[in-house]
């Protein structure tokens, strides 16, 4: 399963700031290469220097990433095309149109039989500005909100902290533990929204690329820029926490862990060791969302039965998720009936 390619959805109302958010993943990710899917290059424009191109074409990147335009009733054919191995592409993108539904989406990824692809969660942009204004006109947008994974509240260098804060309450209260990020210019790190690939580093020198002097430029532009702007006070940064446990897990205590996870959580991923009689298996997991699949594999010839995980969210309260985690530890001498792993199985496809 840490080889099927993620699909991440980026939705939100027109002028949000999805495509300001598009660009920026693909012009700060270190070789990552990303599957770009839009509805329509004429009502969408995508950085010139980026993309070029017309509808029902595939286009390659500078970067190495492809982008493409197509209908929705391609969308799984094109999907195929992309997850093809020889197209070596890391991570695809959806941005989904103004006003589409996103809830036809997340279902067509999820019940993708493709087994290259796995869905990689529902990003929701809001216009900190205008959103009050635009969910006032078009109540379905809350709707949308509430099938996030994530909601990302752009441009929040333009409203007043207290207002900001409001809002983001509001957005709280209205869905639950989904992580709400408040950012400027589309500005988040990709590492929140997928993993960076692990490629063999050159054996040579090699020349930069025209891309790579542009990211450096960038780079650098927004450090020396980041000394008069306050966008990264705005948000809180992604976390990452890793834990490990080399005695095996309750997989009723884990479950609990996951259908009820500590507020910010966006991702987890890693496997597990359960305690359970006659249960020698490695559990896969992932999980985006409150979408959480497990995959049983085998461990390789001599590789200890040690549980690791990964967590991964924006506000993430680190210390409480951490000990809720080692709360999920089977510390009986005794192991576990089978029936403990019913919660497993219900994550499991078929």
């Amino acid at each position: 399963m840490a080889d099927r390619i993620p699909l991440l959805i980026v939705a939100g109302f027109l002028g949000s700031g999805k495509t300001t958010l598009l660009n920026h993943l693909l012009r700060n990710n270190r070789g990552t290469r990303i599957g770009v899917v839009v509805n329509d290059f004429g009502a969408i424009n995508i950085d010139s220097m980026l993309v070029a191109g017309q509808v029902d074409a595939m286009v390659s990147l500078g970067n190495g990433c492809v982008c493409c335009a197509v209908d929705v009733s391609e969308l799984d054919e094109l999907f195929t095309r992309l997850a093809e191995p020889r197209a070596r592409i890391d991570v695809i993108v959806v941005e989904a149109s103004g006003l589409a539904e996103p809830r036809n989406l997340i279902r067509m990824v999820v019940g993708s039989e493709n087994p290259r692809i796995r869905y990689g969660g529902l990003v929701e942009v809001v216009d900190a500005e205008q959103f009050p204004a635009s969910r006032a006109q078009h109540p379905e947008l809350a709707a949308h909100l509430r099938l996030a994974d994530l909601v990302v509240v752009n441009k929040a260098d333009r409203v007043p902290q207290p207002d900001l804060e409001r809002l983001r309450q509001e957005i709280s209260d209205q869905i639950g533990q989904v992580p709400v990020y408040a950012t400027t210019h589309g500005r988040i790190d990709p590492g929140l929204l997928f993993d960076e690939p692990m490629r063999e580093a050159p054996r040579v020198a090699e020349q930069l690329s025209f891309d790579e002097l542009l990211f450096d430029h960038d780079h650098d532009h927004d450090h020396d820029h980041d000394a008069h702007d306050d966008h990264r006070h705005l948000h809180d940064d992604y976390t990452s926490v890793s834990f490990t446990s080399e005695r095996e897990l309750d997989p009723r205590r884990l479950i609990g862990f996951l259908e009820d996870p500590p507020p910010g959580l966006f991702r987890a991923k890693g496997f597990a060791a359960f305690g359970v009689a006659a249960e020698r298996r490695k559990f896969v997991l992932h999980m985006v969302g409150n979408h959480i699949v497990f995959e049983p594999d085998n461990w390789r010839r001599g590789e200890p039965r040690t549980t690791q995980l990964v967590l991964i969210g924006a506000g993430l309260p680190t210390e409480t998720a951490l000990r809720r985690l080692h709360e999920t530890v089977h510390t009986a001498a005794e192991p576990l009936d089978p029936q403990t792993m019913l919660g497993v199985w219900r994550y499991t496809p078929h």
